[in-house]
């Protein structure tokens, strides 16, 4: 292990962020973040992740290392702070700093995202985390890539610090591709966790005695199907609002009239948000389907 210790920075100190950055300060490593505006539960998972919380300005003066852990909408904007804040230090910014954009977002707004760094000492990776946050024995997966080879092997070199890299190379791989997959992955996996809720609120919404005798029929024709229906569908209730962007932006990624199964699953999840704000009448109405399921098995 190198003597020096990464200094990374990790925003937000959301659930995924807090944990990634539990991780690498389990290992040693500095973590800063910045908590400005935010809530007392995003500052206690910071406080008992060990990060601590500096000035946008302190964290890219101090960091070798910036992870953007964001929701989908808030990429951009972030990225263009950095910018800025580097620009406004120049010959001031220790060398090398760089920019890892680990968001849901469609590899033309990575692009747009690498292309602030163009001509600045900062930079850039593009990474997709698959899978959920790191907890005990579980880490999810990296998936990074990048047009400098060397910066590349540099991040991949973190595995040693807690984070589990996996580089993309190979034949036309560079900036985008780690966002690609992330998008394909998200794409497949949320985007079938979508059909099962639209399909069981439709079916209910026809009639009761239809959703139930489409449970009897899935557990008689497809047990893997419902056995994933069940495992799936109630953990996304809490974190159906933050998949909301995340289905516009695999929409743009599959493009053309084809993304517009992904505009509607974006609905999909826009209707359970509003549930649970709400009357939470189609949250009954899924659980209700997940519990008859698990007693009749």
């Amino acid at each position: 292990m190198s003597s020096v210790m990464p200094r990374l920075a990790v925003v937000a100190a959301g659930a995924m962020g807090s944990a990634v950055a539990k991780r690498l300060t389990s290992f040693g490593c500095t973590v800063y973040t910045n908590l400005d505006g935010r809530s007392e539960a995003t500052r206690k998972r910071a406080q008992d992740a060990g990060m601590m919380d500096v000035s946008v300005d302190e964290l890219v003066l101090r960091s070798d290392w910036i992870l953007s852990i964001l929701p989908p909408r808030d990429a951009v904007s972030f990225a263009e702070k950095i910018r800025e804040v580097a620009a406004k230090h120049g010959s001031a910014l220790p060398s090398p700093r760089t920019f890892v954009d680990c968001n849901a977002i469609n590899p033309e707004t990575v692009k747009r995202i690498a292309a602030l760094f163009a001509g600045t000492s900062l930079k850039f990776v593009d990474a997709g985390i698959i899978g959920g946050p790191p907890k005990g024995d579980y880490d999810p997966t990296f998936y990074a890539s990048a047009e400098d080879e060397k910066i590349l092997d540099e991040f991949t070199a973190l595995s040693k610090y807690g984070l589990k890299v996996s580089p993309l190379k190979g034949e036309g791989a560079g900036v985008g591709d780690a966002s690609a997959l992330k998008m394909s992955y998200a794409g497949i996996s949320k985007g079938t966790i979508g059909l099962y809720t639209t399909m069981v609120l439709a079916a209910h919404a026809s009639s009761p005695a239809t959703a139930d005798a489409l449970m009897r029929e899935l557990q008689i024709s497809q047990p893997v199907l419902l056995d994933r229906l069940v495992k799936n569908v109630p953990p996304m209730l809490p974190k159906a609002y933050r998949w909301i962007g995340e289905m516009e932006e695999i929409a743009d990624f599959v493009g053309g009239s084809e993304g517009d199964v992904y505009r509607g699953m974006a609905k999909v999840y826009e209707r359970i948000e509003k549930s649970i704000a709400g009357d939470q009448e189609d949250i009954a109405t899924l659980v209700d389907f997940v519990e008859k399921a698990k007693k009749s098995h």
